[in-house]
């Protein structure tokens, strides 16, 4: 059951890389899975629109372990921050289905994406507050409102560098210590 499922999620990948999300149709799902459109339809009841969205969040989903594996080996939370950092800008610029859909079609991203972006705060303050444990945070800043702010931080940074360039290491390290840790630790330097 699930083999046909990550069967279906994959063939619309395929799809909305090969058309776009606005025009990937169902029909073009079961023909690259292979399978009948009732089988689609049995997964994915609310049809096209349910599955647009779900192959969003597991797109999603698979970057964040790609994340996670990315920044296992990090010395310490400083470190952790700034691989997280490096891998995910590289990780978004390199992604030439979401590249493509942000040219041709962000009308019908960015609502889904707006959506799920709640989702995916969560998520990342989830796996950053145990690392924030052993951390000297500043005064009244728990590891939870610590990982809070700093998902909002770096979700904001990945999603607009601003002035920082996210390919120079330098300057990743300095984005780190003087905008993220400097609004959760005593000591950020």
């Amino acid at each position: 059951m699930q083999e046909a499922r990550e069967r279906i999620l994959e063939a619309t990948y395929a799809c909305v890389a090969r058309y776009g999300l606005g025009k990937t149709k169902i029909d073009d799902v079961a023909r690259e899975a292979k399978l009948s459109r009732a089988t689609i339809y049995r997964y994915f009841p609310g049809g096209r629109d349910q599955l647009m969205s779900e192959v969003i969040a597991w797109e999603m989903t698979r970057f964040f372990v790609r994340l996670a594996e990315a920044v296992a080996d990090a010395p310490d939370f400083a470190h952790l921050l700034e691989e997280g950092l490096v891998f995910a800008h590289r990780a978004i610029e390199g992604h030439d289905v979401l590249q493509k859909v942000l040219e041709t079609e962000p009308d019908r991203l960015l609502p889904q994406l707006t959506v799920a972006t709640h989702g995916i705060l969560r998520a990342v303050a989830a796996f950053l507050e145990p690392r924030l444990a052993g951390e000297d945070l500043r005064p009244g800043m728990t590891p939870a409102r610590s990982a809070e702010y700093l998902a909002r931080m770096i979700l904001s940074f990945i999603g607009q560098q601003g002035r920082w360039d996210l390919t120079d290491r330098e300057q990743v390290r300095q984005l780190v210590r003087t905008e993220l840790l400097a609004g959760v630790t005593r000591d950020t330097l």
